[in-house]
């Protein structure tokens, strides 16, 4: 069940934006005098068709994985010399570049909008006050301690930039690794006094693919109470007697401050290859009662860690996040920016080896997050789309053959020489360029299998 909501959450996100993509296209060639043959949504059987008043056929398809706008004159077919005004060939450099570029424009438009409509409309999110960090964490190095409440960003520690929320810090953290970059971060106490600022070595991790080993490394933890939330039946927590709603008050006779300080306190307690037993402190029901947890040993990306199989932390405090109209568009263009800059540099740095190519999500992947987004309600769902709205954008400008960005390329180098790619040489990028695509298709869908299967 939970596969076929995933599957249709994904179907409705490629049902938004594939047709607003072809719209683009559609509309900006209208203008241009074009006559459009056909828009399609899918590919394959026809399922559905209609004809505009236009002319231009408008359908939809078997298969619902992308769309296509045909126009006069886009091919070899031979164009009739009094319809030569309405084929694509016969225009002029810039028109037919702006026809390409449009498409792209209209999914970067959309993240815009989206960006802009979720920050207006005001969300519900962890607000930004960390727990203590693990042991040896780029946030313990760094000198977090539980309780600092984090306030801004900067990459340089000149320019800063607010932070209204844990998923803000998260985005934030995230692109500095992502980029091999620092992060300077401006915290206070939970009050807002004694205003600090520390680097958070993220460049450390240049390269890391993400997953919930990196995110243990750079340890930005939220704060939570130290608080047993949930005990899995027949693990090594339930067979000690721990109970939901235990308070840990000492481990060892050190007093637990954390949800942090007890799962990191968990992680650790084995010597080797042999589990440890803790001392334990815990109040129920207002009653002090002394227990013996011994953890059981699993394997956390090649490093041995203790688990008692159980939820620890409260629910972290929560702050609504909402901006007036004028200034939702304005982080709207501001956060798609950032991202296209930010996808733009990764892909550089994963083509000379210094990120990773697990950084490449397939369509399994994307449907996970579709189904959890949407799950998580409309702001999450809306958020997810404009992402996912931005990544088409910045995929389909690449200058690779097949994609919009490479015949963006040709039209530059006919506007600059004053004569078209030679056919010879458009086969032969087209070929590079399709066998590229397969690579990079075929990485994504090895990275969406090897994190099912891990």
């Amino acid at each position: 069940m939970e596969l076929i909501q995933k599957a249709f959450w994904f179907l409705i996100a490629i049902g938004i934006l594939v047709p607003i993509h072809e719209w683009g296209h559609y509309r900006v060639a209208r203008a241009c005098g074009v006559k459009v043959l056909r828009f399609s949504v899918g590919f394959g059987r026809v399922l559905w068709r209609r004809v505009g008043r236009d002319g231009t056929e408008f359908v939809i398809s078997a298969i619902p994985l992308g769309g296509y706008v045909r126009m006069l004159g886009m091919g070899d077919e031979p164009v009739a010399p009094h319809q030569r005004d309405q084929a694509f060939r016969y225009l002029s450099v810039g028109r037919r570049a702006a026809i390409l570029a449009a498409g792209p424009a209209a999914n970067w438009l959309l993240a815009i909008g989206l960006f802009a409509l979720v920050a207006c409309m005001g969300s519900e999110q962890p607000k930004a006050l960390l727990g203590t960090p693990p042991a040896a964490s780029l946030a313990e190095r760094a000198g977090v301690q539980a309780g600092d409440w984090v306030r801004a960003v900067s990459p340089d520690g000149q320019q800063w930039s607010d932070v209204q929320s844990l998923p803000e810090l998260h985005a934030a953290v995230a692109r500095a690794q992502a980029l091999g970059e620092s992060l300077y971060l401006t915290v206070t106490d939970v009050q807002g006094h004694g205003s600090r600022s520390v680097r958070l070595e993220t460049e450390r991790l240049a390269g890391r693919s993400p997953d919930a080993r990196l995110a243990a490394d750079i340890g930005l933890v939220p704060e939570a109470e130290p608080v047993i939330r949930q005990v899995v039946a027949g693990g090594a927590g339930a067979a000690a007697g721990l109970q939901p709603g235990d308070r840990v008050l000492t481990i060892d006779g050190q007093s637990v401050p954390d949800a942090g300080f007890l799962r990191d306190a968990i992680q650790r307690a084995h010597d080797g290859e042999q589990p440890r037993t803790m001392a334990w402190r815990v109040e129920r029901a207002g009653q002090v009662v002394e227990l013996s947890p011994t953890p059981r040993l699993a394997d956390d990306a090649g490093r041995r860690v203790g688990r008692l199989e159980v939820g620890v932390g409260t629910m972290p405090a929560m702050v609504v996040v909402s901006y007036g109209p004028l200034e939702s568009l304005w982080r709207g263009a501001q956060q798609s920016w950032d991202m296209a800059v930010t996808t733009v540099k990764l892909i550089g740095r994963m083509l000379v080896g210094e990120a990773s190519v697990k950084n490449f999500s397939g369509p399994l992947t994307i449907a996970d997050y579709a189904g959890q987004s949407a799950r998580a309600g409309l702001s999450p769902f809306l958020d997810f789309l404009a992402k996912i709205s931005m990544s088409l954008a910045v995929l389909n400008l690449l200058p690779l053959p097949m994609l919009d960005g490479g015949h963006l390329m040709y039209y530059l180098f006919e506007g600059l020489s004053g004569r078209p790619v030679s056919d010879w040489w458009q086969q032969q990028l087209q070929r590079a360029g399709l066998l590229i695509l397969m690579v990079i298709m075929a990485l994504a869908l090895s990275n969406d299998f090897s994190r099912y299967a891990g």
